[in-house]
């Protein structure tokens, strides 16, 4: 038993000292809140603008990197597709909290939210699909998954995005091309009602949509298998509640760049997007390593879903309460790469099998996003 008891505790420290990132995000936030105006009146030094986003943006990406790996212990213990559910609504949670704080943060942005949705759609569809595709049909000649459950979210992502980001171009309120207050709301409550019903079809009749066909095994890390579920849901309050604060931090030093520096506003919405879109793209590559692609799709088409069927309509609540205005319609550049990702994802998934050559072409679109940035 002594034996027994002090493996256990063995295990134990070892996990401990694997949160040394919560320390440190601790005290960065100390730092801040008692010494944060000392600290952001150095931005005008592009030095030191330098070093206190670079600080910032490591430990909110650190934290949010902490919060998927917990959100992934939840996964194994509780199975698809409620574990890949917990990941994609907590990563949803950091970007509204993300855009939020920028939003609130200097001028107002009325474009931020809808360049991090934009930006988030494209990292995810092109850049984290034709990496995984790209690697996973390296490595083997081609790989698998369920048809019925990628098309199940593709039936929901492209009305939404159309709904969201297209649309918006081509319907005039009294005061302009915006959507009206009515249309966003009728906007939102069709985002969150097909949401829920996907949500339904997700964890109810339609569960096996979302498994491998061969029936997906994720090894169980047995340094949480004793202690429960209470470990890690506690370690993943608190990573958010770093992240809550710290992107709060992080918004000055993004409004100081595009603002005062008259960088593209655009690369706002894309900063927030790769903190977003990092932490599921680390744990998409790894399961398409793994040739578990069926967990790859309900990771990287779970995240553009719930972007935009639950960062849509939060934001424009939170929009209607702050007052901030809030532009979706996309550029013209931006609405053909968005027309393009989208039927290039629809004839990607079509067949219930991918290779090599797919994610070249993904990769490819993912490329020409980032160079129009720049050049638009």
């Amino acid at each position: 038993m002594d034996r027994e008891a002090a493996v256990h505790q063995q295990r134990r420290l070892a996990s401990i000292r694997r949160e040394w990132l919560l320390g440190f995000g601790l005290l960065t936030s100390v730092v801040f809140l008692t010494s944060g105006q000392s600290i952001f009146a150095l931005l005008s030094n592009a030095v030191w603008l330098f070093i206190i986003f670079a600080w910032l943006f490591s430990v909110v990406l650190g934290c949010a990197l902490s919060v998927v790996r917990h959100a992934d212990h939840l996964a194994e213990r509780l199975g698809e597709p409620y574990g890949t559910l917990i990941l994609t609504l907590a990563i949803t949670s950091i970007e509204v909290m993300a855009i939020t704080a920028v939003m609130r943060h200097g001028e107002n942005n009325p474009t931020l939210v809808r360049d991090t949705l934009f930006a988030v759609v494209m990292i995810i569809l092109n850049g984290m699909v034709g990496l995984s595709l790209l690697i996973g049909g390296w490595r083997r000649n081609d790989q698998h998954h369920n048809l019925q459950g990628a098309n199940a979210y593709l039936g929901v992502i492209v009305p939404l995005a159309t709904l969201s980001m297209i649309m918006p171009n081509f319907t005039h309120s009294a005061s302009g091309p915006p959507y009206s207050s009515v249309q966003q709301t009728v906007l939102a409550f069709i985002s969150v009602g097909l949401y829920t019903v996907f949500l339904i079809l997700q964890t109810g009749r339609h569960r096996d949509f979302f498994i491998d066909d061969a029936g997906e095994v994720h090894a169980r890390d047995a340094e949480w298998e004793e202690g429960g579920l209470i470990f890690p849901v506690v370690l993943l309050v608190a990573y958010m509640a770093l992240v809550v604060f710290l992107v709060e931090e992080l918004a000055a030093p993004i409004d100081y760049f595009i603002e005062t520096l008259h960088a593209p506003a655009a690369l706002g919405g894309l900063i927030m997007a790769i903190l977003v879109a990092t932490p599921e793209a680390i744990s998409a590559v790894r399961a398409s390593v793994a040739n578990h692609l069926q967990r790859s799709v309900n990771i990287f088409l779970g995240s553009v879903l719930s972007t935009i069927g639950l960062t849509v309509p939060a934001m424009l609540a939170i929009s209607h309460m702050t007052g901030h205005p809030v532009v979706l319609g996309l550029e013209r550049t931006d609405t053909v790469m968005l027309i393009l990702t989208l039927a290039l994802s629809i004839i990607t998934f079509a067949s219930g099998r991918t290779h090599l050559m797919q994610g070249a072409v993904h990769l490819v679109l993912f490329v020409a996003y980032f160079l129009l940035i720049f050049e638009t």
